[in-house]
């Protein structure tokens, strides 16, 4: 039972904040029902009162310790493999001359078989690492550069860290599974915000702790006499003032004087991971490359003809391209940024997070470098805020008052309206008969102080007529919220009815996945149904298979929609895989498979199709219930149109 499992399940159920089954669960982590109520009890064990999750008929929910339950630490035992490869490690990091494999067995009280299957994974871990293990006899030394080993040691800082989480808590926790000073890390992030704020610039809060971690252990590597000699880069104005700053900051909270090398190699790690370029006022600080600025400006281009959305804009591509800046330097010294928020971008946003992926494939090719999904994610955050004022446009719902005429109590009303929803809702109409005609009234919205006449089955008229009270009050505010949602949801859902049935290839259905064929063979087999109906040709398929390497399309827990980036279809189609047990698709596991095949010509489709059959398979009950019944196309169509319909 591992804590890594225990808080993947706490983690699921804190993102959910709803009942989930014990089996879902189950499939998600790859294990049983019986080993998920295992993880559970476990994880109710480390808080007092054990209230972290909670269970019942419907399954499990994260309860009102579940947040001190995940931060709470566990004492580890020291005869784990995963503590025991940690000690390897250290031991190696910390020995110029290596270890003795016998004498090293010796004091962990394993065998020397065990130990050298030990050192087996670590040859594992320092793949890409610039790192390798050197043998003579029974020693065993790490060769490689200081940087490299510091690099390792972060990264596997990184391992330990919870999915999801990048607070001081998991960072604290993360650093004592390296031995690397943890005590001092709130205090130090703390005053390195503030100082860099002092000095002008703005700051990265999401990739603040990763710096934080650097700079912990540097100060661990530097009082163990391994300072970096070598200054990177010519250093200038800001630059300086920068590792000032951190020479300070460290000497203070882990009290180590670091050395200038040190100095200026955090503060590059600052300059490109932590702050944004150009908002200081220091005019030494460095511009922007021309080269990266072109090269940003063909991918949004391409990507806002694409994908049929408003970011080609000057503004936007010049703050872009200086995080890409930013972004290319992180890559040539394989210094990657971590972003937190990537899982939930790329569930909740599933199309900005592809318009990224977009992007990031251009830029890759064009600059020569690769790009991560966590710096994909930070690329959808630049392209979600662009469009977030003409998705709050769009989204806008047009509503009428029924208010019958006394003094000025409908202006009033509508004042009241437009203050507390202005935001989300358009008032384009008021009416101010005790009568009026409730048929012909087709706004989005009826906002009402009297009661509206019944149907003929005895129920409300409507979902869209909401009762208020001629003084707004906010349980007024919160119902006529609840229906704008409603309206909303009903109204990109039906979109995506009537897309879906078009959409849906005659055929091209498979009940039970063959998971030994891997991602690429899955889509492969889906593939070869669209082939056979002309709608794309084996590079389609290829393209597709390319594009799931750059990010992978495990939208949901249970859902991935393979696709290519370019829309090269003879026409739009969807071939459908269900599986009833998951299959592995990438990091996730996934029941559903939805290899989509976009033609130039339905374009406009593209984001209903997409956003909106991911949001069906995040619910995890509808999900569910079209998984179960779905034995064919005809069923799964049915299904899906009875989640839609409610």
């Amino acid at each position: 039972m591992t804590r890594r499992r225990q808080d993947r399940v706490l983690g699921i159920l804190m993102r959910r904040g709803d009942w989930v089954t014990a089996a879902t669960l189950a499939d998600q982590l790859g294990v049983t029902p019986r080993s998920v109520r295992s993880y559970v009890t476990a994880v109710n064990a480390r808080v007092p009162g054990g209230d972290a999750i909670e269970s019942g008929p419907a399954g499990y929910r994260a309860s009102a310790g579940a947040a001190a339950a995940l931060r709470a630490g566990a004492e580890p035992d020291p005869g784990t493999p995963r503590e025991r490869l940690h000690a390897i490690v250290r031991a190696l990091l910390d020995a110029d001359g290596g270890i003795d494999v016998h004498a090293t067995a010796d004091r962990m009280h394993v065998s020397s078989a065990t130990l050298e299957a030990d050192l087996g994974r670590v040859r594992a871990l320092l793949s890409g690492s610039d790192l390798a293990l050197e043998r003579a006899g029974s020693r065993v030394r790490l060769a490689g550069s200081e940087l490299a080993q510091r690099r390792f040691v972060s990264r596997l800082a990184h391992d330990e860290m919870d999915d999801g989480a990048f607070d001081l808590d998991a960072l604290r926790r993360a650093a004592d599974t390296m031995a690397i000073p943890s005590e001092a890390l709130g205090a130090f992030k703390t005053d390195l915000v503030a100082r860099l704020g002092e000095l002008g610039f703005f700051v990265n809060e999401f990739a603040a702790a990763d710096v934080v971690l650097h700079v912990a252990i540097a100060a661990d590597r530097v009082a163990q006499g391994r300072a970096l000699e070598a200054v990177h880069g010519e250093p200038d104005a800001t630059r300086e003032r920068i590792a000032g700053a951190l020479g300070e900051l460290t000497e203070r909270h882990f009290g180590v004087g670091l050395g200038q090398g040190d100095r200026l190699h955090l503060a590059a790690l600052v300059l490109t991971r932590i702050v944004v370029p150009g908002s200081s006022d220091d005019p030494a600080s460095p511009g922007l490359d021309p080269a990266i600025e072109a090269a940003v400006r063909g991918a949004v281009s391409r990507a806002a003809q694409d994908y049929l959305v408003d970011i080609a804009h000057a503004d936007f591509v010049e703050r872009l391209a200086l995080h890409v800046q930013n972004l290319v330097h992180r890559a040539r010294e394989q210094a990657w940024s971590r972003n937190p928020l990537t899982r939930t971008l790329k569930s909740a946003y599933p199309m900005i997070f592809d318009v990224a992926v977009s992007i990031a494939s251009e830029l890759s090719e064009a600059l020569g470098v690769p790009i991560r999904d966590d710096e994909i994610a930070y690329i959808a955050m630049h392209v979600g805020g662009r469009l977030e004022r003409s998705r709050r446009a769009e989204s806008m719902l047009t509503a009428t008052i029924v208010c019958p005429g006394y003094y000025e109590l409908h202006e009033l009303l509508r004042s009241s309206v437009d203050r507390s929803l202005g935001r989300s809702i358009e008032v384009t109409g008021v009416e101010t008969r005790v009568d009026p005609d409730w048929e012909a009234i087709g706004t989005d919205l009826v906002l009402t102080t009297i009661e509206p006449p019944l149907g003929a089955d005895g129920r409300a008229m409507s979902d869209r007529i909401v009762r208020i009270q001629p003084f707004l009050t906010d349980a007024d505010v919160e119902r006529v919220s609840a229906a704008a949602s409603r309206v909303r949801r009903a109204r990109r859902l039906g979109r995506l009815r009537a897309e879906l049935a078009r959409y849906f290839a005659p055929g091209a259905f498979v009940r039970g996945l063959d998971a030994s064929r891997g991602a690429d063979g899955m889509i492969r087999d889906l593939g070869a149904l669209l082939i056979d109906q002309g709608v794309i040709d084996g590079d389609y398929v290829d393209s597709t298979i390319e594009r799931e390497r750059l990010s992978s399309t495990a939208f949901t827990d249970t859902l991935a929609v393979p696709h290519a980036l370019r829309m090269t279809a003879e026409r739009t189609a969807i071939a459908i895989g269900v599986s009833e047990q998951p299959v592995a698709w990438g990091d996730a596991r996934v029941n559903v498979v939805a290899l989509v095949a976009f033609s130039e010509s339905d374009r406009p489709a593209f984001q209903t199709v997409f956003e909106q059959f991911v949001e069906v398979f995040g619910e995890p009950d509808s999900a569910s219930r079209i998984i179960r019944r779905s034995s064919d196309r005809s069923s799964f169509l049915d299904e899906l149109a009875a989640v839609i319909d409610g």
